[in-house]
């Protein structure tokens, strides 16, 4: 098992001298902690004193405690250092020039997953577009894409089709740091910001969470685990439908069924090794929350056995056009609003493209559609190492 220290734990040890005498804000929430499992905000605190003048909370809130989407925050006081907490998933997503007055830096150190559509992707954006035309850098201290950081999966978003659950032409599955990311965003994604990093020391591309060493914090309430963590880039296409993707259980992601779902008819499509990587687990499961709330679902549980030969998003791809096979009459695509987007559908702004949907209902097969965006995925994983910060 790798020893990995995170930007933060580097920083802490060796301050750039451009800290030196600065006033700054930090982008964090509970899972912005060293190895011992303590908060970069008291951290940073005993190191710099009141240099850490203001917090930022992404979605979820401060206390990752917000459980589903367009559930918001309020800005608050921090009981602790007793300094504001700006929420970035409240009455604004954009950081206003009054929440940065005063910063000489904004600091950004939140656990990503390496998913496109997860939403701290775009806070990081609109960070860093509101700090360059206020004329503030913004450093991001590192931390691994649990993932690791070598595979790339999915059709790179249309940009006709971006929100806040996906604002670039990434592929769903993007195989960067946040670090990175962020360096990728201030290139191809014409963000115009100075931007610095602090990245982690011991981390290499190969490397899943759970070979670095480091604890496993939920980064919101429905990623528990780095179970759920691993099948979320495809299973989260769940949410687009009413599916439900086992919110409102103790295995969110990792489940998914319906009250409709022929678990034999389901099970018959997908023989043993049809699916590489993952065996699914007939199952039943009582939601006590969102879909399907207090009725029993039958689906499956995903059980990843091979982690390299896995692919998510083409998984679940697969697995929900065999529901849409076999179950018309019952299935149906989840109504907007979702992410604060009133009219198009959920299921289009998570795949991030709106033809991809009808080729999913003609049931045209995933290999074909996998097929059509092979080129462009590699395109971008060949670009996309550019802005790579480890081997």
């Amino acid at each position: 098992m790798a020893a990995v220290e995170t930007g933060l734990e580097r920083l802490l040890a060796d301050p750039p001298p451009r800290f030196r005498g600065r006033r700054f804000g930090l982008l964090c929430n509970p899972a912005s902690v060293d190895r011992r499992l303590r908060h970069a905000r008291f951290l940073l605190r005993e190191r710099f004193g009141k240099a850490l003048c203001a917090l930022f909370s992404p979605q979820h809130g401060f206390w990752a405690e917000k459980q589903d989407n367009m559930v918001e925050s309020d800005d608050l006081v921090d009981p602790d250092l007793g300094i504001p907490v700006f929420s970035l998933y409240g009455k604004t997503r954009i950081p206003s020039r009054e929440m940065l007055a005063g910063l000489d830096l904004l600091l950004v150190d939140l656990q990503d997953v390496g998913t496109r559509v997860y939403t701290f992707a775009s806070t990081l954006a609109h960070c860093l577009e509101a700090a360059g035309a206020a004329g503030i850098p913004v450093w991001v201290l590192d931390r691994p894409n649990p993932l690791g950081g070598e595979a790339v999966e999915g059709n790179l978003l249309r940009p006709a089709w971006a929100s806040f659950v996906g604002r670039f032409p990434l592929p769903m599955r993007h195989g960067m740091t946040f670090a990175e990311l962020a360096r990728w965003l201030v290139g191809p994604g014409g963000i115009a910001c100075e931007l610095g990093w602090i990245p982690m020391r011991g981390w290499s591309r190969r490397l899943a969470f759970p070979e670095t060493g480091l604890p496993w914090v939920p980064p919101s309430p429905n990623l528990p685990t780095f179970a759920a963590a691993r099948v979320y880039p495809g299973q989260v296409l769940w949410e687009g439908t009413r599916v439900s993707e086992g919110r409102g259980t103790t295995q969110p992601f990792e489940l998914f069924g319906a009250p409709f779902l022929d678990l034999r008819a389901l099970s018959s499509r997908f023989p043993e090794g049809s699916l590489p990587g993952v065996h699914l687990r007939p199952v039943v499961f009582e939601p006590t929350a969102n879909k399907w709330q207090g009725r029993p679902c039958r689906g499956f549980q995903l059980h990843v056995t091979d982690p390299a030969a896995f692919r998510p998003y083409g998984t679940t791809l697969r697995l929900l056009q065999a529901v849409l096979a076999e179950h018309p009459g019952d299935f149906a695509w989840r109504p907007p609003p979702y992410e604060y987007e009133f009219e198009r559908l959920p299921i289009d702004l998570l795949i991030g493209d709106g033809e991809l949907r009808g080729r999913l209902e003609a049931l045209e097969p995933i290999a074909r559609l996998e097929d059509s965006w092979r080129e462009e995925l590699e395109a971008f994983r060949a670009a996309s190492r550019a802005f790579h910060l480890y081997p």
